[in-house]
């Protein structure tokens, strides 16, 4: 018998095995760690402490959105014994039904774990784990079963917390939370299964700002799963740190007034602070209390109703809504032709209404005067001689090369496409250029007398409300703004970068004097479109706007900045299916700038009327 032959296959056979075994060992701590971190998950509970979000002060240091306690009632299924849950369903108000159904809810909603080399699947449910079996409990709802959770081992309360909104305005500006999906907590680490997301608003855009910094607690736990000591003396926990509080532009007391103005109305106001771009308030009509959105169990039983609603209370219309801007518009027609040098500031044209129509007014016989009179004819000629510059002998390639310098100026001023404030659904509005008609009518086959109605703010141009309050931020600056938007500090740091970079129109400053001394006339001298918008201490400096509405009673819109000098706010209204702009949108903006201003209003008969109002289209 060959014994050292056998010695020999015998030591082979042991290093081969001792190989296998040291690079399968190998392969589970370095390569894959899925059996480390399991291990480490048998002899460590790692307990993440997710801190309260970040709170939010409006811009004189009103806590306008906090945090407020409500409880979880948590259950581990592997220290339940003999649940009576017949007793338990009279104790949390179910029925026997409900409760069986809730837990089959909650093993089924954990999903399964694939495991690529056992090739099988099994439930990620741990009975050893805690769960939420009621989430969202208030104080007064826990405060009834708690006393009595110890008759129901496994069951505990569990402090959590919800957002608060103690103004019960701006609900379209601050958002909504709502509860993670897999697919987001597959993408950020940061959450886990219960947690919460914003949805909407600033509690969307400024996510990461608001939900802090999580803190982590090791503690080392039995094999029966019972903490035994904190890992390491508690040398690796960390602190959950609440983000630093967001404080806005916005003037609560502006917004909620806002609010009130607009009620049985629908429409908007923007209000921004030009120096800054700080949006003071944001008004969309109808309008809703955030609080009805706080909590799963709200947004269940809230959502589908306000979704469902005729008025639209979720559409957010200084942001989204596609307005044709009407007369508003001629302001910047009026600038981009002094720029041009197509009219000078004493450029006079004669109403005639065989052009356009017009209301009875005398003949505008310079820049000052047709933006007093709104005049349509005036306009009819300026914009014409904007897009017609005999540049081109054909009168169709001229025309393109108009426009599309037109375009050009409307774009510096932030039209026809996002202003890219700090809120999401914000909309591009339209500003046409020749591609846009040359899919209509075909390559050089239209001139100014195609596009006509552009002139006057009507026709295929279309703008925000939140465009239109920038355009009266920008003359109010004689040709500069700083992108609209809400928050004026994230902690002590101010805001964003990009809220910091002034943008520049193509209009020079000079040319923004006659415009603005138009703007003075149609509030405070006879002929002006919107006289009831005076004050008797403030110089307001605005344009009226009547928008055609095909489907109804006209738009009444108007844009403001006041006082003349070194003005402190601009203002658009819209106010859907009201007709003449001086009529509403203009009482309503002198309004808001009076009490923003002198944080009072002095024409209580102006303000009663408005307050009372009940408009075609309202609620």
């Amino acid at each position: 018998m060959n014994f050292e032959g056998r010695r020999y296959v015998i030591i082979v056979f042991m290093l081969l095995v001792g190989l296998i075994y040291s690079f399968r060992l190998f392969y589970m701590q370095v390569v894959d760690d899925t059996w480390k971190l399991r291990a480490q998950e048998i002899a460590e509970k790692r307990k993440e402490i997710i801190p309260a979000r970040g709170v939010v002060f409006d811009r004189n240091g009103q806590k306008i959105v906090y945090n407020r306690p409500y409880f979880n009632l948590m259950m581990v299924e592997d220290k339940i014994k003999d649940l009576d849950t017949v007793a338990f369903s009279k104790l949390i108000g179910w029925t026997v039904e409900d409760v069986r159904n809730r837990f089959k809810e909650i093993r089924e909603g954990e999903g399964t774990f694939y495991n690529k080399y056992s090739q099988k699947r099994t439930s990620n449910y741990q009975k050893v784990r805690a769960y939420p079996f009621i989430k969202e409990l208030t104080l007064e709802e826990i405060l009834k079963i708690a006393p009595h959770l110890d008759n129901f081992p496994g069951f505990y309360e569990e402090v959590t917390s919800m957002r608060s909104y103690p103004f019960k305005g701006g609900a379209n500006i601050l958002g909504y939370l709502a509860e993670v999906n897999g697919e987001e907590i597959e993408k950020d680490g940061f959450y886990r299964p219960g947690s919460n997301i914003g949805r909407a608003g600033l509690e969307k855009y400024y996510e990461k700002e608001f939900r802090g910094f999580k803190g982590v607690k090791y503690v080392v736990t039995s094999a029966l799963n019972n903490a035994i000591e904190s890992y390491a003396g508690g040398k690796y926990d960390t602190t959950a740190v609440q983000a630093a509080p967001l404080t806005l532009g916005l003037d609560m007391l502006i917004q909620t007034y806002g609010e009130e103005l607009m009620k049985n109305k629908r429409g908007c106001i923007v209000a921004i602070e030009p120096s800054s771009g700080e949006i003071l308030a944001m008004v969309s009509s109808p309008s809703f209390d955030p609080n009805l959105l706080v909590g799963n169990r709200n947004i269940k039983l809230n959502y589908p109703n306000l979704l469902k609603d005729p008025a639209k209370p979720l559409f957010p219309r200084p942001l989204a809504a596609e307005y044709p801007p009407g007369s508003i518009f001629k302001l910047v027609q009026s600038l981009i032709g002094l720029q041009e040098g197509v009219i000078t500031m004493n450029s006079g044209f004669p109403c005639d209404k065989s052009i356009v129509g017009c209301h009875g007014h005398p003949n505008a016989g310079s820049i000052q005067e047709a933006v007093q009179f709104s005049c349509n004819p005036y306009y009819y000629a300026v914009v014409r001689r904007i897009i017609q510059q005999n540049k081109k002998s054909s009168l169709f390639e001229d025309a393109e090369i108009g426009l599309n310098r037109w375009n050009e100026y409307m774009q510096s001023f932030g039209l026809g496409k996002r202003l890219d404030a700090d809120v999401f659904g914000e909309r591009p509005g339209l500003i046409p250029n020749s591609a846009y008609y040359d899919k209509w009518y075909g390559h050089h086959r239209w001139a100014f007398s195609t596009i006509r109605s552009i002139s006057i703010g009507q026709g295929e141009v279309k703008l925000t409300p939140i465009q239109m309050a920038n355009i009266a931020a920008i003359i109010a600056n004689k040709g500069w703004f700083y992108t609209p938007h809400f928050v004026k500090s994230i902690g002590d740091n101010g805001p964003l970068k990009k809220f910091k970079t002034k943008h520049n129109t193509m209009v020079e400053a000079k040319y923004f004097d006659p415009v603005i001394e138009g703007m003075r006339r149609v509030v405070n001298e006879n002929g002006g479109t919107a006289r009831m918008a005076r004050l008797e201490d403030i110089i307001i400096c605005g344009k009226t706007g009547t928008v055609q509405n095909p489907h109804g009673e006209d738009h009444s819109v108007f844009i403001a900045f006041a006082p003349k000098e070194k003005p402190k706010i601009a203002i658009a209204v819209f106010v859907e299916n009201a007709g003449f702009g001086g009529t509403w949108a203009g009482p309503i903006a002198s309004l808001v700038i009076e009490k923003y201003l002198k944080r009072r209003v002095t024409d209580m008969a102006k303000e009663k009327r408005i307050l009372e109002a009940v408009l075609q289209g309202g609620e």
